[in-house]
C-alpha cells in the first residue's frame, strides 16, 4: 500500500514535470519546421496541457483498466472547471472574451451532449471512440477561426535544435514511465480498499492530472492574461472529451458504468452549463472571485456526492 501511494505522488509528479518539457521542446522543434505561432498553440500547446490525461487514459485502456481511463477523463474536466477555474476566479476575476461565450462554451456543451449519448449505449466501443477522434479535426477547424488572436501569441522559449530533441524525446519517455507508474499505484490503491478503478480515476489521478491546466490558468491570471486561463481549461476539456475518451475506446472498449450515467456525466454537463451561465450573464463580462467560490464549493459537493454513492466491493 506505501508503494502505490509513492508510486501515485511520484507518478503525478512526473508527469506534471516531462508534460511541461515536451511541450517545450516540441513547440521549438514545431517552430523550425517552420509552423505558425497559432498553429503550434492551437495543437501542441493545447494537446500538452491533455497530455497527461491522454497518456494515463491511454496506458490503463492497455492495462486492461478501463475504468480507470474514463474516470480520468471526465473527473479532469470536472476538475478543470470546479477546482481549476474555482482557484483561478478566487485568486484574480476572469474576463471572459467574446468567442468563448459565442463558440467555445457552447461546442464543449455540444460535445458533452454527444459524449452523453454515446454512454447511453451502455458502452464505448470502436465506433464510438472512431466517432470521437472523427470529430476532433473539425472542432480544431472551428476553433481556427476564433483563436488566432489568441494562440498566436504563444510564448516560445529559443533553444539549440539539439536539445529541443533531447527536451521532446526525453519528455515523452518521462511521461510515459510515469503513467505506468501513476496507473499501477491508483488500481492498487483501488484494490486495497475495495473501491472502482473509475471512482480513483475520477478523484486522484484526475486532479493529479489536471495540474498542468492549474498551472498554466494561476500562471495567465497573474500575469493578467485571463482569456488564456479560460481558453486553456476549454481546450483542454475539449481534447479530454474526444480524444482522451476516443483512445481509450479504440484501445479497449469498456461498458459504462451505472453512475456514469447518473452521477458523472450529468455533473460535467452541469457545471460546463453553469460556466456558460457565468460567462455569459457576469457583470461586465467577468467571473468575480464569489463565482469562483461557487465552483470551488461545487467542486467538493462534487467530491462528497462520489463518496456517498460509492459503495466498497
Amino acid at each position: 500500500m506505501f508503494l502505490a501511494i509513492v508510486a501515485v505522488i511520484g507518478g503525478i509528479a512526473l508527469i506534471v514535470l516531462s508534460a511541461d518539457k515536451f511541450v517545450d521542446g516540441a513547440a521549438n522543434l514545431a517552430s523550425r519546421f517552420g509552423m505558425s505561432h497559432f498553429l503550434i498553440g492551437l495543437t501542441i500547446v493545447s494537446i500538452g496541457t491533455s497530455a497527461p490525461e491522454i497518456m494515463v487514459s491511454a496506458v490503463a485502456a492497455f492495462n486492461g483498466s478501463p475504468g480507470l481511463a474514463l474516470g480520468n477523463a471526465l473527473g479532469s474536466n470536472i476538475a478543470n472547471i470546479g477546482l481549476v477555474l474555482g482557484a483561478t476566479a478566487f485568486i484574480f476575476p476572469l474576463v471572459v472574451s467574446r468567442p468563448l461565450v459565442r463558440c467555445e462554451i457552447p461546442l464543449l456543451f455540444l460535445i458533452g451532449l454527444v459524449i452523453y449519448a454515446l454512454a447511453s449505449r451502455g458502452v464505448f466501443d470502436l465506433l464510438s471512440g472512431t466517432l470521437l477522434l472523427a470529430i476532433l479535426p473539425g472542432i480544431l477547424y472551428l476553433l481556427a477561426k476564433d483563436e488566432l488572436a489568441r494562440t498566436d501569441n504563444v510564448e516560445i522559449h529559443s533553444m539549440p535544435l539539439g536539445f529541443s530533441i533531447v527536451l521532446t524525446l526525453g519528455g515523452l519517455i518521462v511521461l510515459i514511465g510515469g503513467s505506468q507508474v501513476l496507473v499501477w499505484g491508483a488500481v492498487n490503491i483501488a484494490r486495497f480498499f475495495g473501491i472502482s478503478e473509475l471512482v480513483i480515476g475520477l478523484t486522484i489521478v484526475a486532479v493529479g492530472t489536471s495540474l498542468p491546466e492549474l498551472a498554466a490558468s494561476v500562471a495567465a491570471a497573474l500575469k493578467n492574461k485571463t482569456d488564456m486561463a479560460l481558453g486553456t481549461v476549454i481546450g483542454s476539456n475539449i481534447f479530454n472529451s474526444l480524444g482522451v475518451i476516443g483512445i481509450a475506446s479504440v484501445i479497449s472498449p469498456f461498458a459504462i458504468a451505472t453512475e456514469v450515467l447518473q452521477r458523472d456525466l450529468p455533473w460535467t454537463l452541469g457545471l460546463t452549463l453553469l460556466l456558460y451561465l457565468l460567462a455569459r450573464f457576469s457583470v461586465s463580462g467577468t467571473i468575480t472571485r464569489s463565482y469562483g467560490i461557487l465552483l470551488l464549493l461545487l467542486y467538493v459537493s462534487y467530491l462528497w456526492h462520489i463518496s456517498a454513492t460509492t459503495v466498497p466491493s
